[in-house]
């Protein structure tokens, strides 16, 4: 067996041993090596570094760090190394090393997507072990980031928000609980006010960086060539665009997908989604995203993260999209799954709390900053009563405000009832916050009730805003229709006089999601008159592929 230096639940599953025929299928596509002892197959920071099986000696796992290593575990013969980075093609988290001579079977990570595509017994024993070691890695904050900051910084939330999202391991150091941080950073000439201080690999200090230095530094993107015309270009890596991205690969397309921030959209921020079809005990939003994922890498699409689509080129073919890094990537087929954002609260100092006492996602890290607190969710619709069922968990008491008169013209039966039920949710209809009080964090909240005029004000330090949607349209110009609300119209939605004028050049008529171009797409919540659900954005998702095929023939 591997010898893990830490729990393991499932050790079976994590660190499986090979059998020979098992063995013998792998060897077909790879190459068998002598190691040395000492000797390196992987550094940490590697890029598309191969996938190994040990047949003779030993293989140890370790993490640099501070110029000494932790030992994560050691692998021996029948067993295999490689997480979710390998399928992804992103940097090594770790280092690999022979512990004594002996002999590995080598794969590079083309023919290990190969033998994932080809041979289901394996792709399921890999794809499982590779997710439950990335797993364990987040529990025990063994990857290669550190990050140190404040609770009290809104930049600290955000940048540990995105590797949370992206479900990358890091360890996170509090200057206001960790006395020697203060004085690392005294070391490393770097002010408290120049917080959070992200070091990668040990080597790269990044001072308050941005989301797409970051993504830089840990390589996210390394591995993509903005240089290729794909076959299918997807904006947006929510369900939709997650489901487009997988059934699109799966089916031989060249797919690649752009995300601004991380993969799951909106409902990748919700602790727990249980209508959805196939889950009767519920799955996490970043549980589903991340599942997703690592479907659509594992069959060979490529996603880039902090690649925020600026402008759609459509009046040529191939389409071109421009990048906020001011790159252009070209496909031949568009699908623009760019999503919404919650509506933000018409409030003078706003923006003064964002990330410092107003949130727009109810996720684990969230509720540990309100914990024993009260809070107040707006919102009437699932992402809001969600939340509020969430945070009712760990805070003292949570306050729904809605601005109608009731819940159930927007939200799901089985959610009202379980915040009708709960005694540490209170529901105030009619109601709306009027304006919000601190000098560097949120400290007081003034809401007015509608019904009856009356004012109150609370010493309340957070709030979660999950109302309305506005549609990420911006980035697509004067190229697509809309409506009088900017989402995009598709199919029968489309009048003749908005074909007319966008010179729609086929005999058809535009195909079911199919927007005012030949060839260019919009599914999930982007899309005027869709249904607002998890479930109804995959369905299209998968459904658009079929109709990409279709133009792509054209």
């Amino acid at each position: 067996m591997s010898t893990p230096q830490f729990r393991v639940e499932r050790p079976e599953a994590t660190f499986p041993r090979l059998s020979p025929d098992q063995i013998a299928r792998i060897a077909r596509l790879g190459t068998r090596r002598r190691v040395r002892r000492g000797q390196i197959l992987f550094e940490q920071g590697t890029e598309n570094m191969s996938f190994y099986v040990v047949l003779s000696g030993s293989v140890e796992v370790v993490r640099p760090h501070k110029g000494k290593e932790d030992l994560i575990v050691v692998h021996r013969a029948g067993q295999f190394t490689g997480e979710v980075s390998l399928l992804a093609g992103r940097r090594s988290l770790a280092r690999g090393r022979a512990v004594e001579d002996g002999e590995v079977l080598e794969l590079p990570i083309e023919a290990l997507r190969t033998l994932i595509q080809t041979d289901p017994e394996l792709s399921e024993l890999l794809i499982r072990a590779f997710i439950l070691r990335r797993m364990i890695l987040i529990r025990e904050g063994l990857g290669d980031v550190v990050v140190i900051g404040s609770r009290y910084s809104p930049s600290t939330l955000t940048v540990r928000e995105f590797l949370t999202r992206n479900v990358h391991p890091y360890k996170y150091i509090d200057v206001e609980q960790d006395a020697d941080a203060g004085k690392f950073l005294e070391r490393l000439g770097i002010g408290v006010d120049e917080i959070p201080v992200v070091i990668c690999r040990s080597e790269v200090v990044l001072r308050n960086p941005t989301l797409e230095k970051l993504a830089e530094c840990l390589g996210y993107n390394a591995s993509i060539d903005v240089g290729v015309v794909r076959d299918l270009l997807v904006v947006g890596a929510g369900p939709a665009g997650l489901a487009a991205a997988v059934y699109g690969a799966s089916e031989g397309l060249d797919v690649l997908v752009l995300e601004t921030h991380a993969p799951g959209g909106q409902a990748g921020s919700s602790s727990k989604i249980e209508n959805y079809l196939g889950f009767p005990t519920g799955i996490s939003g970043g549980a589903l995203a991340g599942r997703a994922l690592t479907q659509a890498e594992k069959f060979g699409a490529s996603v880039a993260i902090t690649c925020s689509a600026v402008k759609l080129l459509c009046e040529k073919r191939p389409f071109a999209v421009q990048l906020s890094s001011g790159d252009v990537v070209r496909a031949r087929a568009v699908i623009v799954a760019s999503g919404a954002q919650y509506r933000k609260l018409p409030l003078e100092r706003l923006a003064d709390f964002e990330g410092a006492g107003v949130y727009y996602a109810a996720s684990t890290m969230e509720a540990q900053v309100c914990k024993d607190e009260e809070v107040i969710v707006v919102g009437g619709g699932n992402s809001a009563g969600q939340a509020a069922i969430f945070l009712a968990g760990t805070a003292s008491h949570v306050h729904m405000l809605v601005r109608s008169d009731g819940l159930a013209a927007s939200m799901s039966r089985y959610l009202i009832r379980r915040i009708e039920e709960n005694p540490r949710i209170t529901i105030r209809t009619l109601t709306e916050i009027e304006a919000l009080e601190g000098e560097t964090h949120l400290e007081r909240v003034r809401w007015r009730s509608s019904s009856t005029g009356k004012v109150e004000t609370r010493p309340i330090r957070h709030v979660f805003s999950m109302t309305g949607a506005l549609p990420n349209t911006v980035w697509v110009g004067g190229c697509l229709a809309l409506d009088d609300r900017a989402f995009v119209k598709a199919g029968p939605d489309i009048t003749a006089e908005e074909l007319a004028a966008a010179n729609w050049p086929r005999d058809r008529a535009p195909y079911l999601l199919e927007t005012s171009v030949p060839g260019i797409f919009v599914v999930g919540d982007v899309r005027s008159g869709s249904v607002k659900r998890v479930a109804s954005a995959v369905g299209e998702g998968s459904i658009c592929v079929q109709l990409v095929h279709k133009t792509l023939v054209e």
